[in-house]
């Protein structure tokens, strides 16, 4: 009888212990907590508004310029084939990021506009379950959207590559509370998302959850009104038809 554990397993053993600690963590149900400690969470929770997210850093933190950035492998390709995001290097401080590149010139005057109102999003949105935008800047013919590397990937790289079959529901809970404290932030920003699925929930290092694909945010204000229902579904979005509700799909 062999004690010995593939390599792949291993890995799966070690992404799932560790969202198992950071769940309990998230949910309170790791250790002991000092007296008074509960109730010091719930006023500070009672406080805390939209307006108040902590601070991340900012896009003035990168550099906008392609040569402080060194391009490694392509891990990911998409917008119709015209984006191709690559695994970077940069170089002032040697710290690892994502390069997502977009050539503007095969681009119609549509995507463009598109592309336009993600910039915009990620400039309005500042919250810790929102994937945040280091830079963006236009270098030749491509427009760079650098972001923090994702070392987990996408919830659909786990789900195919270490939890094929399926995840222990703690991890997926703790993935959830991530996705949902995001949603919960933009619909009070008066915006949708629409395009909720496993390869938009990225995953950090240390654990902590982000909602990406802006890109498909509708604001849900109009001339003044906030609008109770939306008549427009997203470009570009065939793929996310699988993952839309019922409900959604009936209108």
């Amino acid at each position: 009888m062999s004690f010995l554990v593939s390599k792949p397993e291993r890995i799966r053993r070690w992404v799932s212990e560790k969202f198992i600690v950071e769940g309990l963590r998230e949910f309170e149900l790791f250790g002991e907590q000092p007296p008074g400690d509960s109730r010091r969470k719930t006023n500070e929770a009672s406080s805390e508004s939209i307006a108040s997210c902590p601070k991340r850093d900012t896009m003035s933190s990168f550099l906008p310029d392609s040569s402080c950035y060194e391009l490694l492998t392509i891990i990911g390709r998409g917008f119709e084939d015209l984006m191709v995001v690559n695994l970077a290097r940069y170089k002032p401080t040697g710290e690892y990021v994502t390069v997502r590149r977009v050539n503007l010139e095969a681009c119609t005057n549509e995507m463009v506009t598109f592309l336009q109102g993600e910039l915009h999003v990620s400039k309005l949105f500042n919250h810790p379950n929102i994937v945040p935008y280091k830079a963006t800047f236009v270098a030749e013919n491509e427009l760079w959207v650098v972001t923090s590397f994702m070392a987990y990937g996408s919830a659909k790289d786990l789900i195919c590559t270490h939890f094929m079959d399926g995840m222990s529901e703690l991890a997926i809970a703790y993935i959830l509370q991530g996705v949902l404290k995001a949603l919960d932030y933009i619909h009070h920003m008066g915006y949708v998302h629409r395009s909720v699925k496993a390869s938009h929930i990225l995953i950090s290092v240390d654990g902590k959850v982000y909602l990406s694909g802006l890109r498909s945010n509708l604001s849900m204000i109009n001339h003044g009104q906030r609008l109770k229902v939306v008549h427009d579904f997203p470009k570009y979005s065939i793929k996310v038809l699988p993952w839309l509700s019922p409900e959604v799909l009936q209108q």
